[in-house]
């Protein structure tokens, strides 16, 4: 089940029925505006320490899918049943809802058969609940009270009724923040990580700083990541010829101090100067990247990278221009959630893949093959039918490999919040030259129902496009697809994880759907005799995510690096300060798509900036060589 949570602004907690409060959770980001504040993300597990049960539940009521915070989450131990760590039901209204012409002052009551009644002195909302000192006073909608409850050893919160914590109160034991969570039934405990520049507030007994989750909001922009080596071609996954190597993108307007470690080992230490970018190499790991197979769990496999200044990640598997490689852009561990659909490449000579990263322990992941993904080499708790379940520590690594099929459409889903990516070892697109692929695929939750499809620019000549097959996954059953102009393609998929996919195509088009979808990009190989490259693959950006400014990473060793802007027509961008020109519209969608070579005679950072929200892909090419990545992306919550 897919899960939402409304953003509180914990400075106006305890939520408050009648007074609204609004608040800014914009992050330290490349633009305020760009940051979600519409929805917040909380990854600390929480549990039930104590029941409260009132007699009606509030008139407005949230649900959420826990995503995970910087430091470490741990949770008190639930006194009644089990809670689902990643499903949490507010009940109550957001801190920016408002209700009016109600009061607290109860002038009468009765009690006939237990049931309380009682005037309010004006009307609420039936089924609200006020506080009347330690009183819980349940609305009848016509001036007076259904129902009032003592709450005793307990404490009455607006909205919520009788419960063991007021939402949002909290103390600090050192470093580690104890508050209380959005349902007042338990206390969620947060490491304040100092390597990300955090600590723990005496005030509100939370966590503070440019990285705290308040602060960060759902982006692309985090302070913690999980860089994982996947599979690629075991010619081309050597050091010193080929290098594994994150990219980190400061955003901010000061220093950053970036740790990476691996297990309990420190593996680097680096510095990433103001609204800048530094490359840093880090080895090998073969238990994830070397073999064929089967499918395993690598414990502890996963890197960990953390900085004291939110920034922005990509790694490049591997970074210099070789035969074979791929790019990704990382997603921080702020924004991941517990439900995927994944995206890959068939099974062809080498396996297609899918890997799950998880950054707590005792994380269970329960894996549903799509419809063609019911083939892969059983191992790690997986079976052969692809189904399967395994249960990950912090930073360990499950990937599962095919045996034939094609894993896409194969559904992952996690009690905790986790990362997943989608590829293959080595492929050809269409018959030839095999190629890496790899990428970090969106979570469910920022997945949306309306994508702008637009080839790559060939080289060398820009003037025409190049090539590309497309998969679109519906993320729900009975989607219906909706192509502008039309694809000449089925438009009806009956299950959730079924795909259509088109041929090499050069067409610009928009696919929207009446559910949620997922749009795959694989780039042609040179074989196809378009052009320069091999085989790369990207996630389409829906519009939904789109922003006004990016700061990312083109390796100047490639032959040609390019940044396609997808744009509102009209609107006006900038690369690197120069004013864009040369779009084209894409049909009638009211967006136009650029093809922007970029310079490589610096050190390969690049910006690009807007008067409206645009969406990038970044993308390098040689003879025989390609990688391809999206440049950002927001990560807001995208209603069902």
């Amino acid at each position: 089940m897919i899960v939402r949570r409304t953003a509180l602004n914990l400075a106006c907690l305890p939520l408050v029925l009648l007074v609204a409060c609004t608040g800014d959770d914009s992050a330290t980001s490349e633009s305020a505006t760009d940051t979600a504040s519409s929805v917040t993300a909380t990854t600390s597990s929480t549990t039930t320490t104590a029941t409260a049960t009132a007699t009606a539940t509030a008139t407005a009521t949230t649900t959420a899918s826990g995503t995970a915070t910087e430091g470490t989450s741990t949770t008190t131990s639930p006194t009644t049943g089990e809670t689902d760590p990643t499903t949490t039901t507010t009940t109550g209204v957001s801190a920016t809802d408002t209700t009016t012409d109600t009061t607290t002052d109860t002038t009468t009551g009765t009690t006939t058969d237990g049931t309380t009644t009682g005037t309010t002195g004006g009307e609420c909302l039936e089924g609200t609940i006020l506080c009347d000192g330690n009183v819980a006073q349940t609305c009848d909608g016509m001036g007076g009270f259904s129902n009032e409850e003592e709450c005793g050893d307990q404490v009455c919160a607006e909205g919520l009724g009788c419960v063991l914590c007021i939402p949002g109160e909290g103390a600090c034991d050192g470093e580690m923040a104890k508050y209380c969570n959005d349902e007042g039934d338990g206390y969620v405990e947060d490491e304040c990580d100092p390597l990300q520049g955090l600590s723990c507030s005496d005030d509100l007994g939370q966590c503070v700083g440019s990285c705290s989750k308040q602060a960060l909001g759902l982006s692309y922009i985090g302070c913690d990541y999980y860089p994982t080596v996947l599979p690629q071609h075991d010619s081309y996954n050597n050091s010193p010829k080929d290098d594994f190597a994150i990219a980190v993108s400061n955003t901010t307007g000061q220093v950053a101090t970036v740790t990476v470690t691996r297990g309990g080992n420190t593996v680097a230490n680096d510095t990433v100067a103001a609204n800048s970018v530094k490359a840093i190499k880090l080895p090998w790991v073969n238990e994830t990247s070397k073999g064929t197979g089967p499918s395993k769990v690598s414990a502890g496999a996963a890197y960990r990278l953390r900085s004291d200044q939110p920034v922005t990640a990509y790694q490049y598997n591997p970074i210099a221009s070789t035969t074979t490689n791929d790019a990704s852009l990382l997603l921080p561990v702020n924004a991941w959630t517990g439900n995927y659909m994944v995206a890959a490449w068939k099974h062809a000579s080498y396996p297609g893949f899918y890997a799950v990263v998880a950054s707590q322990d005792g994380t269970t992941v329960t894996l549903k093959p799509s419809t063609t993904g019911g083939s892969v080499q059983a191992g790690g708790g997986v079976q052969a039918n692809g189904t399967g379940q395994a249960t990950l520590n912090a930073g360990d690594v499950l990937v599962v490999q095919s045996s034939a099929g094609d894993v896409t459409g194969s559904i992952v889903e996690a009690d905790k919040p986790v990362q997943a990516f989608g590829g293959h070892k080595c492929t050809q697109v269409p018959p030839g030259a095999c190629d890496h692929l790899e990428e970090a695929i969106l979570p469910i939750e920022a997945l949306a129902k309306e994508y702008l499809v637009v080839p790559t620019a060939q080289y060398p000549n820009a003037n025409l496009d190049k090539p590309q097959v497309i998969k679109i996954v519906a993320a729900e059953d009975d989607t219906t697809l909706t192509f502008e102009p039309p694809q000449g393609v089925l438009t009806e998929l009956s299950n959730a994880g079924d795909f259509v996919e088109i041929p090499a195509t050069t067409a610009h088009f928009k696919v929207s759907a009446d559910k949620k979808i997922l749009v795959a990009q694989f780039m042609v190989g040179q074989s196809g005799n378009t052009g320069e490259s091999d085989p790369a693959f990207v996630q389409a950006i829906p519009t939904d995510q789109f922003r006004t400014s990016y700061l990312f990473h083109a390796p100047p060793s490639w032959t040609a690096n390019y940044v396609d802007i997808i744009a509102p027509d009209g609107a006006a961008a900038e690369v690197d300060g120069m004013a864009v020109g040369g779009f084209k519209p894409i049909g009638n969608s009211g967006f136009s798509i650029a093809h922007v070579p970029l310079d490589n005679g610096g050190d390969g950072n690049h910006s690009v900036s807007a008067d409206e929200k645009v969406g990038i892909s970044v993308y390098g090419v040689q003879s025989y060589g390609s990688y391809w990545y999206p440049g950002g992306t927001d990560l807001v919550v995208i209603p069902q």
